[in-house]
């Protein structure tokens, strides 16, 4: 560097958005084939890319975090997930990483940090019982020791038997052991063994729930952490700004950009331009970054970490995607549990979903039933007929015998002759 002048930064390359779709596309599994048989270690491979998978309770079609894997792998056995989750070794553990996720076991470590700001970070009710009820987190953490894995009811009827739930509140009314539980599996102290049916918490010790090699690990500097937190989503996302790297683990401002700012240094992340992007902002990417052309086709849930971003999906695909089931229904534009579709490398129709698990149908019982369908603007001819195939494979996983189109919609005339066409193919 010259004495006397500032050094000139590097210069930053432009792509168009259709490069940074394509890489956030191949980075997120969408680019390759899906396999003709579905194994342990190709469910294990997509976590792997993903990073992250989301849970939710809503179930109106399917639990959410066995979507991702439909998505990138096709029809697959779930119980390669439940076994992965709730055997030993296990290969995915919970905690609060984007929202409630299922993450592999050295990322749990990469939390630790988070797990030590309960007293701060965690929300209210959870927080305060640490204060409220000392005693009663140290009898939970006994109980679960001496006993097992168990359910936040199993533990209220063991060490509350006379104790009421509240019913104040109109959401979630917990109770005291309910609190400690989730107060202790935020702070680390207990994890998810696995779910029930109803889909509870099975609480375990931390250490027996992880693998015995990662739960030995010393616990790595914050800052480390973080970086690594940043380098995973990176990895997730192809090309994102700062705010969606952030957002993949939900990490604060201060933490990000430090983050991004020392990987940039390293060499680690490349700043870029997205011709369309909000110019102010920049984008990032790991040096050497794939953009391939990719062939796509896949029912994506809300929660799937390609759309769960709200301003990353405009960015992306220019389509705003809601979580209309928290919006009343008078108020709801495209449906309760709405997942939109992926065809080629575009987002060209949203499809309102449910599993009526209990109707008859002609081949056997269960429907799938699509309570609205709309087109995008621009959405090509063959829409219709690629988004049919998809939701007979969707109907097929999850062994209901049939798809019925609900006329809502403006994409509903043609999906349902569209549907109709693809079982009379398929022999149904």
């Amino acid at each position: 560097m010259t004495a006397g002048r500032p050094a000139v930064p590097p210069a930053v390359e432009e792509i168009t958005a259709r490069q940074a779709r394509r890489a956030a596309l191949a980075a997120q599994g969408f680019s390759r084939r899906r396999p003709a048989t579905v194994t342990a270690a190709g469910v294990s491979r997509v976590l792997d890319r993903l990073g992250v998978v989301q849970i939710d309770s809503v179930n109106v079609l399917c639990r959410s975090h066995y979507l991702p894997f439909f998505s990138r792998l096709g029809p697959y056995s779930t119980d390669l997930v439940d076994r992965a989750a709730n055997r030993g070794p296990r290969r995915l553990v919970e905690y609060w990483a984007h929202e409630a996720s299922y993450v592999a076991p050295a990322t749990h470590r990469l939390l630790r940090w988070r797990m030590d700001r309960v007293a701060d970070d965690a929300w209210g009710s959870v927080r305060s019982i640490a204060t409220e009820r000392p005693d009663l987190l140290e009898a939970v953490v006994e109980h679960v020791a001496v006993h097992g894995p168990t359910t936040a009811r199993r533990l209220e009827a063991a060490l509350t038997p006379q104790g009421t739930r509240p019913t104040e509140h109109w959401g979630w009314n917990w109770s005291d052991v309910k609190r400690a539980c989730e107060h202790l599996f935020f702070a680390g102290r207990l994890s998810a063994a696995g779910r029930t049916r109803q889909f509870e918490r099975l609480y375990d010790l931390t250490e027996r729930v992880l693998p015995a090699a990662v739960a030995a690990l010393p616990v790595p500097d914050p800052a480390d952490a973080v970086r690594e937190l940043v380098r995973i989503a990176a990895r997730a996302t192809g090309v994102a700004t700062e705010p969606s790297l952030r957002d993949y683990f939900r990490l604060s401002p201060q933490r990000s950009r430090t983050a991004v700012a020392e990987l940039v240094e390293a060499g680690e992340l490349e700043p870029v331009r997205v011709r369309g992007w909000a110019a102010h902002r920049p984008a990032y990417r790991v040096p050497g970054t794939p953009a391939p052309r990719v062939r796509a086709r896949a029912l994506l849930t809300p929660f799937d970490p390609l759309v769960w971003h709200r301003e990353r999906t405009r960015e992306l695909f220019g389509v705003e995607v809601r979580l209309e089931f928290y919006v009343p229904r008078e108020r709801r534009v495209h449906g309760y549990y709405v997942l939109p579709f992926l065809l080629g490398e575009d987002v060209v129709a949203r499809v309102d979903l449910k599993a009526d698990r209990t109707a008859p149908a002609p081949d056997g019982t269960g429907l799938l039933r699509v309570e609205a369908s709309w087109a995008e603007p621009g959405a090509p001819a063959e829409t219709a007929a690629e988004l049919a195939e998809e939701l007979h494979d969707l109907a097929g996983w999850l062994g209901l015998a049939g798809v019925v189109v609900a006329e809502r919609g403006d994409l509903a005339p043609a999906l349902s002759r569209a549907v109709a066409g693809t079982f009379r193919r398929s022999g149904h």
